[in-house]
């Protein structure tokens, strides 16, 4: 039977892959790498690097190939997974031999935020069963929180992890994580009462760290953000919104 891993790699730091994933990057015969054009290719380069740095002897094969593009949300999601199990589907049959292992290098934790898992359900009703082995990493979500020295959860409160989308019909918020948050939902909230913990890029040489009230530092996350997507073509960003009490 085929093997496959989804190894976590954590958001960016080649110092925050674990052990564990270690060893499954020492398993792996065959790396499969979407590539996202020239504007996200440092994404590529970045695992190129953590492989060459655990597996500086090599013996493995990189299959690199375009990611399906998307446009739109829920539908557009619902079409560019189907197309993604087509292409997974094709690389698995045509690349990954019977008894070898094949792995995929994905960003943070492969259970929080990521599609890859829904995404191998529509795979296997194509190929067939699968063995798979997810390794879990260090989430942006807890790089976050250890970059700015705080604790995600408070004493008997719970935290709420949701998209930006979502954000604006949140009602009350006491202690929410955003991911996603392309169009910034922070900006249009009048809260005095929150503080946000905001970072980009966390874990690389490029990362953006600010904290703050958030009436007082919202402007100056918009003003940073839209400088580095300017720069680099791309800006992989979270934040922490906390009602102080």
């Amino acid at each position: 039977m085929k093997q496959l891993l989804l190894i976590g790699i954590g958001p960016g730091d080649p110092r925050q892959v674990t052990y564990e994933a270690v060893d499954g990057l020492r398993q792996a015969h065959v790396f499969f790498v979407l590539d996202k054009g020239s504007v996200k290719n440092e994404l590529v380069q970045l695992r190129k690097a953590i492989l060459q740095r655990y597996r500086p002897e090599g013996g493995y094969r990189l299959v690199q190939v375009a990611d399906p593009l998307r446009d739109g949300y829920v539908q557009a999601v619902q079409d560019w997974h189907v197309q993604r199990a087509a292409l997974y589907a094709q690389l698995i049959e045509q690349e990954l031999g019977d008894g070898e292992t094949g792995a995929f290098l994905l960003w943070g934790e492969p259970t929080l935020y990521d599609s890859t898992l829904r995404i191998l359900d529509l795979v296997c009703e194509r190929v067939g069963a699968l063995h798979l082995q997810v390794i879990p990493g260090i989430s942006s979500v807890q790089a976050l929180a250890a970059r700015h020295r705080v604790a995600l959860n408070r004493i008997g409160e719970p935290l709420t992890v949701l998209p930006g989308r979502r954000l604006a019909g949140q009602g009350s918020i006491d202690n929410v994580v955003v991911m996603l948050d392309g169009q910034c939902a922070f900006a249009a909230i009048d809260d005095p009462a929150l503080t946000i913990y905001w970072g980009a890029y966390l874990g690389t040489a490029d990362e953006r760290l600010i904290a703050g009230p958030l009436q007082a530092v919202k402007a100056q996350i918009l003003e940073v953000r839209a400088r580095e997507r300017a720069r680099k073509g791309w800006i992989m960003d979270t934040y922490l919104l906390r009602r102080e009490v």
